[in-house]
């Protein structure tokens, strides 16, 4: 999630990468093993993507071949006006 290294993690929670990386291992396993995968995990629907989004030019070129977010749902967001340029180009 945060995209950090097994080292700037074991740093953080001080416990050595081997640590780490063994219990990292571990959830991933149970994550992706069943029954957890099969109960929690939902793969998006072949849904058609909201008449909001389709019909509006400003968002239609970059939502054109999304499938759907993974619980299925858009919510639009958009920061205050005051704030808007620290938002601009942002991943």
């Amino acid at each position: 999630v945060t995209s950090l290294t097994i080292r700037h993690v074991a740093e953080r929670f001080q416990h050595s990468n081997d640590t780490v990386s063994r219990y990292f291992k571990k959830m991933l396993f149970i994550f992706s093993d069943q029954p957890f995968y099969s109960t929690h995990v939902q793969f998006p629907t072949n849904e058609p993507v909201h008449p909001k989004t389709q019909c509006n030019p400003k968002f239609w070129p970059y939502f054109q071949n999304s499938i759907g977010a993974i619980d299925g749902c858009h919510i639009p967001v958009s920061p205050p006006a005051i704030i808007h340029s620290n938002y601009c180009n942002r991943k």
